[in-house]
């Protein structure tokens, strides 16, 4: 056996990197489906998954003579399979649970119905066209431990990344949030080690207040930060742009 096998899978996605498999995903999915793509590891594999309205990937490894999924094993591809296809829960670090349910076919089959050409399109005067539009999905979601500003107590809160606004619930469930951080405003977010027995801290600046939260763990730690910085790299880097056009 090879691990080569695992790509003969008709929801294996050769082509296709995070930033794809988030948009097809996100677009065209619905919770629970999943789709198999090269993981940015050589030789390994990751897949994909629509859970509510954020997209999480999870390393699926080939370790010489078998397949290694979370603390599963398979040593056949028919064996992973047959997993998948008994529609199994996993679960991330935050403990959300996520079952896999309809697998992203890597071939879509097409109506062949296209609207008919009635004029033909000519040059129109438009607003700014050299102007880069925003692909970008960088969507998370989590539980983080938050300071209070009044009271300076930590609670636990249910936070959403997408796009540019970071939104904190009091719990998952609730549907509108307690603040939403608009991440244009936001100067600053690192790791911070002020306050004595927390760990896993990290801050967010703004001018009117700055966010303490902190994570479980290191990895989620570093992964809320890196994802939020690439944000505020991006935004920083079109406002740059804009600037210099102006």
């Amino acid at each position: 056996m090879s691990s080569e096998q695992v790509e003969t899978l008709a929801w294996f996605h050769p082509g296709c990197d995070r930033h794809t498999a988030e948009s097809l995903l996100l677009h065209n999915g619905v919770d629970g489906t999943y789709l198999l793509r090269p993981s940015s590891k050589p030789g390994d594999y990751a897949l994909s998954v629509r859970c509510d309205s954020s997209v999480k990937h999870y390393l699926l490894t080939w370790i010489g003579t078998s397949y290694k999924f979370g603390f599963g094993e398979f040593e056949s591809v028919e064996d992973l399979l047959h997993y998948f296809q008994n529609s199994p829960l996993i679960g991330s670090e935050s403990g959300q649970l996520t079952e896999l349910k309809f697998p992203y076919p890597r071939v879509v089959d097409e109506p062949n119905i296209y609207d008919t050409i009635l004029i033909q399109a000519e040059s129109i005067a438009t607003e700014d066209l050299t102007r880069e539009p925003d692909f970008s999905i960088n969507s998370r979601e989590g539980f983080l431990t938050k300071l209070g500003d009044n009271f300076k107590t930590w609670k636990k809160r249910w936070f959403v990344l997408q796009k540019n606004e970071l939104r904190y619930h009091k719990d998952k469930s609730d549907k509108t949030p307690i603040r939403a951080l608009n991440l244009d405003e936001c100067s600053e977010c690192r790791r911070d080690s002020s306050h004595k027995g927390k760990f896993n801290v990290f801050r967010m600046v703004f001018r009117w207040r700055t966010f303490y939260m902190y994570a479980t763990t290191e990895q989620d730690c570093n992964d809320w930060v890196s994802l939020i910085n690439w944000r505020l790299t991006k935004h920083a880097s079109s406002k740059q742009t804009m600037d210099h056009r102006c």
